[in-house]
C-alpha cells in the first residue's frame, strides 16, 4: 500500500513498521536512533556544534543501508520525511520496551501483509 495516501501519523506508523519487517534492519535503525538521541544530548550539553552536523548521516546512514541492502525497498522518509522521522523515534520506544513484536503484528492486519 505504497501508493496510499496517508493523513494522519497513526495511520502511517503501521506502514511504516511493515517497511521494517527484517530484524536487522530494525536494528540499524535502533542503532542509527540511538547514536542520533546520544549525538543531540552531547551536543546540547557540551555545545560542540560539530555534532549536530553528524545526526543526520547517522540516522539516515544506517537506515538507508538496511532499507537498500536488506529490505529492497524504498525509504518512507522520501514520500513521508516528517512522519518517518516521528516514526523512528516511536518504533525506537517500541524496541527498547520490548513491545515492537506485537506491534508489527498489530501493522501487519491493519495493511494486510
Amino acid at each position: 500500500m505504497a501508493d496510499r495516501k496517508y493523513t494522519t501519523f497513526w495511520d502511517f506508523y503501521p506502514y511504516y513498521l511493515t517497511e521494517h519487517s527484517l530484524p536487522v534492519n530494525r536494528t540499524l535503525h535502533f542503532i542509527g536512533t540511538g547514536i542520533v538521541i546520544a549525538l543531540f544530548l552531547i551536543g546540547l550539553f557540551t555545545w560542540h556544534p560539530i555534532l549536530f552536523v553528524f545526526i543526520p548521516i547517522a540516522g539516515y546512514g544506517f537506515a538507508w543501508v538496511g532499507h537498500f541492502f536488506l529490505e529492497k525497498n524504498r525509504p518512507a522518509t522520501f514520500t513521508y520525511p516528517l512522519w518517518s522521522l516521528g516514526s523512528d523515534f516511536v518504533m525506537f520506544w517500541h524496541i527498547l520496551t520490548g513491545q515492537i513484536g506485537s506491534k508489527l503484528e498489530e501493522a501487519h492486519k491493519t495493511i494486510g501483509r
